[in-house]
């Protein structure tokens, strides 16, 4: 086992068939779907989850499937399950309805991870 905790919605249903979209009709980018996850915000930090260098890894299948690999500030933090049903409504709004986030503990975050501007906004240099 490599350590990692997977967290999965068991209500999340999966069609058939190509699970994504885009504004312009192709395939959803990693950059899209990074863009789209700064909707997502920490709420005791109010700064999104991409710019708190959170999200560590974004897979997009053939099919259009998305993994998302991500970890929290703290091991004990107890808001996973509202990140993860943030990230699934914020990838609902490009079009994506298969979503498979997963919580890994390795490497542990540290604030050096963040974004210029998130380290600005929390006032750590």
């Amino acid at each position: 086992m490599d350590g990692s905790i997977t967290q999965s919605d068991p209500g999340t249903t999966t069609e058939p068939g190509p699970s994504h979209a885009s504004g312009s009709g192709g395939a959803v980018t990693e950059e899209q779907v990074l863009e789209a996850l700064k909707a997502v915000v920490d709420p005791e930090l109010g700064i999104n989850i991409v710019d708190l260098g959170l999200v560590y890894d974004v897979a997009i299948s053939e099919r259009g499937a998305i993994h998302i690999e991500y970890t929290l500030t703290t091991m004990g933090c107890p808001i996973g399950p509202l990140i993860e049903q943030q990230m699934q409504s914020a990838l609902a709004n490009l079009g994506v309805s298969e979503v498979e986030a997963e919580m890994v503990l390795r490497p542990p975050w540290t604030p050096e991870m963040m974004s210029e501007e998130a380290k600005a906004a929390l006032g750590y240099f």
